[in-house]
Formats: C-alpha cells, sequence, structure tokens
C-alpha cells in the first residue's frame, strides 16, 4: 500500500527494515495497530499484539469488507498498479551488501523524488517505486519494481539497470 494511501485512511506510513523479528519489534516499538512486508508477514496489535497468521489476517480482512453494502466496490477501488514478483541477482557470498552499499553512495537515480536507505536502495517516483537490498539469508539482491502502469513500471527498471550495470557491469540482471 502506498504511503498516500495509508495517510489518506488517516494512518501515518513508516518503513522499515525487512524480516519479520524487525517487523514485530518496531510494532512493538511504535505501538502501530497494523504493520507487514511483501512476503506476506502481516502483524496486527489490535486483538492480540504482534498476531502473524495469514489465515487470521484473511479471516480479518473477509471481516472488514463484510461491514460494507458492497464489498467488491471496495476490492475495486484499490489501486491497480502493475508490479515484479520478487527478482534476485545471484552473487557470490559477500557480495550483495557490497554492491548496496556501493548503490546507497554512489547510484544515480536521476527522476527519483526521494531515496531510502533504511534497508537497501528504495527510489521513490511520482508513478512507482524501485528497491534494491542485499538479502539477510543468501548471497542474493532482492528487487523489487512496482508501477502505476507498464510505462512507468519499465521506466524504473530501466533506471535501476543503469545504476546496476555502472557498479556491477557483469551481474546477470533478472529483468
Amino acid at each position: 500500500m502506498s504511503p498516500s494511501a495509508i495517510r489518506e485512511a488517516g494512518g501515518e506510513p513508516l518503513m522499515w527494515q525487512t524480516g519479520h523479528s524487525m517487523i514485530k519489534a518496531k510494532l512493538a516499538e511504535t505501538g502501530a495497530p497494523l504493520a507487514g512486508e511483501m512476503s506476506g508477514h502481516t502483524f496486527f496489535k489490535e486483538r492480540w499484539f504482534g498476531f502473524d497468521d495469514g489465515l487470521y489476517t484473511g479471516a480479518r480482512l473477509l471481516e472488514i469488507v463484510s461491514r460494507e453494502a458492497d464489498a467488491s466496490a471496495i476490492l475495486e477501488a484499490l489501486p491497480q498498479g502493475v508490479s515484479t514478483p520478487e527478482l534476485k541477482i545471484e552473487m557470490q557470498e559477500g557480495e550483495p551488501h557490497a554492491l548496496i552499499a556501493r548503490l546507497q553512495s554512489e547510484g544515480k537515480f536521476a527522476s527519483a523524488t526521494a531515496i531510502n536507505t533504511i534497508d537497501g536502495v528504495r527510489a521513490e517516483y511520482a508513478d512507482g517505486f524501485g528497491l534494491a537490498r542485499a538479502s539477510n539469508t543468501t548471497p542474493v539482491v532482492v528487487l523489487r519494481f512496482e508501477g502505476d502502469n507498464e510505462a512507468a513500471l519499465v521506466r524504473i527498471q530501466n533506471e535501476f539497470r543503469q545504476a546496476l550495470t555502472a557498479l556491477a557491469p557483469n551481474a546477470r540482471l533478472p529483468f
């Protein structure tokens, strides 16, 4: 969900490091009512502090949409952008963190509106984002891209392609 959508719903968006334990700790620290990450971990403070379970998340979603006369209208009103699955650049042990450190300090993202370096590099654009981060568990750089439409997605990927190949010309990019 985009930061603007969270604000429009009355929330205060906060981005943090990826990982079950890190998200759960940040939820406890901030007292946020809800936390989640792309991998599917969704934490609810309400009713059971820090509860994270896929079936519970599904049941809570059904509970929320059941309050409306037309649940389809709510779901159809959600943003309809395009995104990639999780993409991975396979590297040797130690290389992913070094590449991300260089991308943070030397990477060029000319059309980005903001750069977040909490957990890798997340370049924000008016119409999407691109993310590159070192995996905590395997020697890969994890990539994700999202755009309001296909043209935005391709443009964001191209900007990341240029930034990555400038620093790692031999990397086999999966996009």
